[in-house]
């Protein structure tokens, strides 16, 4: 089979793949060949999302955001932790390109907690 080319056989596919999933176990993983289908079909579906319905990666603000909801930390906190001032986490979560590598500043709240 070749790539999916429309919403029809993406649907008959996904349908497909259920009914494997009814079928293959970690137990039987290796020995069956319903899950080479599967890791195919798996594959395919997989290729069709990247392509048709792709995920944009969340704005800097909005990840910082959803760390300090996880973490249960306030913006004085996040402050504190990152050695920044309160104003400068407020330019961060206004969308304000911040002064320190949004890369550097992500590894940190990510992990600490």
């Amino acid at each position: 089979m070749k790539a999916i080319t429309n919403d029809r056989e993406y649907q008959t596919i996904t349908k497909r793949i259920d009914q494997l999933l009814d079928i293959v176990t970690d137990d039987n993983y290796n020995s069956i060949p319903e899950a080479v289908e599967l890791d195919f079909l798996s594959t395919l579906i997989e290729e069709y999302d990247r392509k048709h319905y792709p995920i944009a990666l969340p704005q800097l603000s909005e990840a910082i955001r959803l760390r300090m909801y996880e973490m249960n930390i306030n913006q004085a906190e996040l402050a504190k932790l990152l050695g920044v001032s309160p104003s400068r986490i407020t330019e961060y979560l206004s969308g304000k390109e911040p002064s320190l590598n949004p890369t550097f500043t992500l590894k940190i709240i990510f992990d600490k907690k």
